[in-house]
Parts: C-alpha cells; structure tokens; sequence
C-alpha cells in the first residue's frame, strides 16, 4: 500500500485548482448552444473527429470548445491519468481494497509480451490456457468430443452469473453471424428456476455439454444452476455419474470442488484473481464464445482488444480515443448533471452490447468513497443504458429529444452490413446521421412556424435541440472491431474512475446482499418456525412467504 501513497495524496492536491478551472469554463460554455458552435466553427465537424485503430469518433456535436477539451486533458494530465495507465499495464496492485493488479489487458497481449505481476510474467499462462481453449473448441466443433452415448455434442450451455454471463451473452450474440449455425448456445444465470427450465427445455441431454463458469465453483447461484443441470443431464443419461466427465466442463481456479462435482480437472480451464469478472469475456470465461465462432475468430478479438489496449496506452490524450470519451463522460457528470448515458448500438447484433456495459460501467464506478477511503466530493458512476437500433426511435428517444433531462448519447454503427438486403443498411444509417442532426440542433420556434403550424400548437413541436452525442463508425461488426469497442470503453471507464479517484475494480456493493440472502434461506427452508431478527418488514415478508408455501 505505501506505494500507493504519493500518487493519491498529489492528485488529491492538484484536484481543486483544474477543477475550479473547468468550474469557472462551465459557466460560460453551458450557454453556447451547439448551433452556434458550429454556425462560428463550419468546419467543427472536420476538425472534431478522431480516427484511430479502425474506430472513427466524431465527437463535434458534444457541448464542448477547444477550450473545454483543453482544460479537460489538463485535468487528467494534473490528476495522474498517465502515471495510472502506467501503473496498470506494468502490473501493479491499483485495485487497492484487493490489493490485486488489473490486467484484462494481459489476456489479448501477444506471445512475446512481458507482463509481472509480482515478478512473474503472466503471458505465458495465458496462451497456455488459450492454447487448451482452441485444442477443445476444435474438438468440440469437430465432432472428435463425443458424448457419453457416443453422440457428437450439438448444444453448449454456459452457466454463470455477472461477468460470466453477461461477457458471453454479448459476445455470442455481437459475433452470432460467425458462429457454428448446426450448434445450440444457451445461457443461464438467473437462479430462477424458469431461466434453467427454458433454457432446456427442448435439448437432448446425450447432445448437451455444459460449461460451469465460476472462479471459486462456491457461486449460490452459479452453483445452483449446476447442480440442477446435473441433475438434468444425469436423469437422461441413464443416471451414470461417468457421463458427468463428458458433459461437463469448468471454468475456475478451485480444482477440489471441480474434482466433487465430477468435472475431469483436466477440463477445467483456470483465470486468475488480476482478472476482474465484468473485465473477464476474453479469458477463459470466454470458452463458449471460442466454441462458437472457433478459436482463429477468437484469437482475431483479442488482437482488436489489444489493438485498443495499445492506442490507449501509448496515443496523448487530445488524440486518445477511450481518453477523450472518459473526459466527456465526466465533463456531462460533474458539470452538467446528466445521471445517465444512452448507448444506442445501430445493429441488431449489438443488442445485448448496452446491458453488458451496465456492468462495466456501473460495477466499476459505482462507488462512494476516494481511493483514500474518504467520501467523494461529487457524483461518480453515471447510468448506461440503450437499447439497438430503430427499435428505441419508437419508445424512449421522445424523452431525449424533448424531456427535460439531459441524456447524453453515444452512437455505435458499421459502414458494412453483414446481411445485405436491399435498402435496409442505407435507412439505417440514415436514422443515425439523422438522429444525431436532430438532438444537436432540434428545431426552432421560428422554423416550426415557418412549415404552417397553427400558433397554439408550435411549443409541441419544438425541439430545443443542444443534446450531446457522440458517433462511432466502424468498417463492419467482425470479431476484430467488437474486441475494439469493448476494450474502448473499458479504458473510458478506466479514466474517468481516475479522475474521481475511486477504485474501479473492486464491488464490495456486490457482497451485502448476498452474505444476507445466505442467512435468509435457512429460515425460509426449515420446517421449524425460525426466529426471525430481521427488521419488522423484512420479518413479516418472510413469514408470509413462508406461510403461502405451506399452504400450497
């Protein structure tokens, strides 16, 4: 910890004057509406615009002058932004709380990388467990697996829970276009029975072969899931405890309880404790996604999340892509208030990419204390949201464009469809251009008048406009280019948890609930009544609950 020290206390001491700079432009910039910015700038949107690794960011429709971004960059460059990469790519502990390095990036880093923690470079390890990743995907996807009736395996089911659902959710479901189309993938993660049940329901246990991802094996609900899964396969599998070794295979570092449930250890594929869950899609955790869309796609992911990792490390900050993005994501935060962000993916593959980013970005800044354990001074952890395509132009955009909160938007699309039909692509990408128009300069008082619209009913068609959006344009959605968006905001979320000096990879928030639920199930299990020491309200739910399943 005493390493940690000097970096905290300088940036705790630097903080108030870039802060009070950025306070005092605020208040003149906040009245600059985005039409006068580009009415004075018309090449603004040109000149704002940031191309790198294969990824163009046009950030000219953000409320921002060159001032704002200056003064943005000085703030990061004052609290120790760069020093922080640093100290996170040579594998120092910076998750402080867990006295842990963080080091997604080291599982993308190519073969010939060096990477200590503790002064042991862990690159080695990780292609190991590729290699062993791609040797079974291969198996599998051949048909050289066979299940324990001689069947080849045609449906995998992930089980897991948080990053060990919500990673290979999206991944399979971003890069389905390139995935093994004679195999089923499912994914269970809800201890609700119902999530099991449908995700079965109309699988052949001699065909089925499960992957059980959780690092401890111990997860109540990941284990739950796999208990019952065992349950399944064996009630269909002649009730042979061997056939558990065919259809089963773990993610995780407990061996021993690999071992008791009947997992073969040699089929268990490991991670690591520098590897955060909601960080984890390209490490082991992302054995399902490799069987899918096989391990040269796979591999071709992680050389685009590496691609990210390099920009990220190495560009300086007025031309880094994740920088740029954390400082606005901030600058919306802290200055202008805005609690939410929308990320509004314009391809239908993406359509789980908003709620796998919930996790990154909320797990990881929702926090209420400093680095040095003292209460933040203002709000961390802005709310990510969205939903793909069109789909929300017909339910939440109205709020965005004429509600009074201000939503800040990011806008994800692709020059190139990967199911060409017709007109399709070019109404889609239509819809985006036009969008982002739209929130930037909405529509005037003067201008709805001007189209003939009665007085008493110009107010309803105004549009105030000055909405701030960011646009992502990428050539195509391939294995290489969701590596990149991901490690994209990523080190976004990274950057601004610098620059409100919180930790952004421990989830203590994550524990209370579960360490109760623990002490709640026994008292909702037993025969006898319990005594209950709970408050009134949580007593009386349990008594009633407990009543009610008798009764039934």
């Amino acid at each position: 910890m005493a390493a940690h020290v000097q970096p905290l206390t300088k940036r705790r001491a630097t903080k108030r004057s870039a802060w009070s700079a950025l306070t005092s432009h605020y208040k003149t910039v906040s009245k600059l509406h985005l039409r006068q910015l580009f009415a004075d700038d018309p090449k603004r949107g040109e000149r704002m615009a940031l191309e790198a690794v294969g990824l163009y960011l046009d950030y000219s429709k953000n409320r921002v002058t060159d001032e704002t971004l200056k003064l943005l960059v000085q703030l990061a460059e004052e609290l120790g932004l760069r020093e922080r990469i640093d100290a996170m790519f040579s594998g120092q502990k910076i998750n402080i709380t867990e006295k842990r390095a963080v080091l997604h990036i080291a599982l993308r880093a190519p073969k010939d990388a060096s990477i200590l923690v503790d002064g042991k470079n862990v690159v080695p390890e990780v292609h190991s467990v590729l290699d062993k990743m791609a040797d079974f995907s291969n198996r599998v996807r051949s048909g050289a697996w066979k299940g324990h009736t001689g069947k080849q395996i045609r449906n995998v089911v992930n089980i897991g829970i948080g990053g060990s659902d919500l990673g290979p959710v999206m991944a399979y479901e971003a890069l389905k276009h390139y995935s093994d189309r004679d195999m089923t993938f499912r994914f269970v993660s809800n201890v609700d029975g119902t999530d099991f049940a449908e995700a079965v329901q109309d699988l052949d246990p001699a065909e089925t072969l499960f992957i059980i991802s959780s690092k401890t094996f111990t997860t109540l609900e990941t284990m739950t899931n796999a208990h019952t899964a065992r349950s399944w396969s064996l009630a269909g599998l002649g009730n042979d405890e061997t056939s558990v070794a065919k259809h089963f295979v773990a993610v995780s570092t407990n061996a021993a309880e690999v071992a008791k449930f009947g997992i073969d250890t040699a089929n268990m594929f490991e991670f690591w404790d520098w590897v955060g869950g909601r960080y984890s899609m390209d490490s082991a955790i992302g054995l399902s996604t490799m069987v899918a869309i096989g391990p040269e796609n796979f591999r071709s992911m992680l050389n685009g999340f590496h691609q990210m990792d390099e920009h990220f490390r190495t560009a300086p900050f007025e031309a880094n892509l994740p920088v740029l993005m954390g400082l606005l994501a901030v600058w919306y935060n802290d200055f202008f208030g805005a609690q939410t962000v929308a990320v509004l993916p314009y391809e239908q593959y993406l359509k789980r990419f908003p709620a796998y980013l919930q996790q990154l970005t909320m797990e990881s800044n929702g926090k209420h204390v400093t680095l040095g354990g003292k209460e933040v001074s203002r709000d961390t952890g802005p709310i990510y949201w969205g939903e793909p395509g069109t789909n929300g132009q017909h339910s939440f955009y109205q709020l965005i464009h004429q509600g009074t909160r201000l939503i800040p938007c990011d806008f994800i699309a692709f020059v190139k469809p990967l199911n060409p039909l017709g007109r399709h692509h070019d109404l889609l990408l239509a819809n985006v251009f036009a969008q982002t128009e739209a929130l930037a300069f909405g529509k005037t008082p003067e201008q709805v008048k001007a189209e003939g619209t009665p007085d008493w009913l110009v107010p309803h068609r105004v549009f105030e406009g000055d909405r701030p959006t960011n646009t992502i344009l990428a050539e195509q959605l391939t294995p290489e280019s969701l590596g990149k968006l991901v490690a994209l905001y990523e080190h976004s979320v990274f950057t601004q948890g610098v620059l409100w000096d919180i930790d952004s990879f421990d989830q203590w928030g994550v524990e209370l609930g579960k360490v109760l639920a623990q002490r709640i199930v026994p008292e909702i299990e037993d025969n006898a009544e319990p005594l209950l020491k709970h408050d009134s309200s949580t007593n009386s739910l349990i008594r009633r609950y407990r009543k009610l399943k008798q009764a039934q």
